[in-house]
């Protein structure tokens, strides 16, 4: 049998090689998990033919228990099954941008930002802040994530659209109960092979100096960047990076992101007029209200899954409402 060689010119691209290598592990740590489960469980069917001809019960449980013990693995390969939509296995912008309301809308716009952090911690994912605008008093005006993982959009794709706040304020002297909504957007980072094409004389660029938090650096130079892309008038800004090459290049990739996003959205209204279907849930829409007062609750609206447990989900584990999200009816729609 002939023995297969690696192409010659195979590391002439670094970036290249290594987007295969990564996508080679990713694949090869999923045929992995499931011939271990394989494995484990013709083990458990072995070990209960022996049981079943000596009668031990004791080795029933056994059985039992280490079959329970397989269960959050097979999860894990049923929700890997469900990320299999075009965009699933890309890096993910997350863009939060308060509703009306001042003050405490700004607030809860920061709280849900701590919220995406937390999580994205406690997945191991790595997070960056491409865009942020504090508030004038507390809280944020905007703020914009680039997160990088494995399957980041396929996970946070559910998390898009209005998130309502009802909270006793901390800003009202009365006490008074307050209701804030801030809108979440997810949007997959689009990478050069997709073919987003934009040419240099439909942008406009503008650097400015960076506010807030960094250092002195950024406040000595006009290292920020803005990029409006005329032909759709959609704008985008970085002040991450140290110097404005850098910004640039990150504004680019934001912005090919969301005119690829502005694309897909054409075409699938295109679609719903052709089936003349109306979306269950539309940008705009309320998906998820967190109460703090005067009870504790979580629910989303889509899928109905609820939990008291509110700090729990401000600290970062949200993972109960994706996976609802994921198994849902509106998960196998879009």
């Amino acid at each position: 049998m002939e023995e297969k060689t690696a192409q010659p010119d195979f590391w002439t691209d670094q970036a290249a090689a290594q987007k295969i290598l990564k996508e080679l592990n990713s694949l090869k740590d999923k045929v992995d998990s499931v011939t271990r489960l394989e494995k484990q469980v013709r083990d458990f069917q072995e070990l209960l033919e022996l049981a079943m001809e000596s009668g031990e019960e004791e080795v029933l449980q056994e059985i039992k228990d280490g079959l329970a013990g397989l269960l959050p693995d097979l999860e894990q390969l049923e929700l890997s099954a469900l990320l299999q939509g075009e965009f699933d296995h890309c890096n993910v912008y997350l863009a939060i941008h308060p509703g009306a309301g001042g003050t405490e809308s700004q607030d809860w716009a920061e709280m849900l930002l701590r919220m995406y952090t937390r999580w994205t911690e406690k997945r191991g994912f790595k997070t960056e802040i491409v865009e942020l605008l504090p508030g004038d008093e507390a809280g944020i005006k905007s703020a914009t994530l680039r997160i990088e993982g494995e399957n980041a959009f396929g996970y946070l794709r559910g998390e898009k659209g209005v998130h309502r706040l009802v909270r006793i304020s901390p800003f009202d002297a009365s006490g008074r109960r307050h209701t804030s909504f801030t809108s979440v957007d997810v949007i997959p980072e689009i990478t050069d092979e997709l073919k987003v094409e934009i040419r240099p004389e439909e942008i406009k660029t503008d650097t400015f100096r960076a506010g807030g938090a960094g250092g002195q650096h950024v406040n000595k130079t006009d290292s920020a960047v803005r990029l409006t892309h005329l032909p759709t008038g959609i704008v985008v800004s970085c002040q991450n990076e140290r110097s404005q090459h850098q910004n640039r290049e990150v504004a680019m990739k934001l912005l090919k992101a969301k005119l690829a996003q502005e694309q897909r959205r054409e075409r699938e209204e295109k679609l719903d007029q052709i089936k003349g279907e109306q979306k269950e849930i539309a940008w705009g829409s309320q998906i998820r209200s967190y109460v703090f007062c005067p009870y504790t609750m979580v629910k989303d609206h889509r899928t109905e899954e609820e939990t008291g447990n509110v700090q729990a989900v401000m600290d970062g584990e949200l993972d109960y409402f994706i996976e609802a999200f994921l198994r849902s009816k509106y998960n196998r729609a879009g």
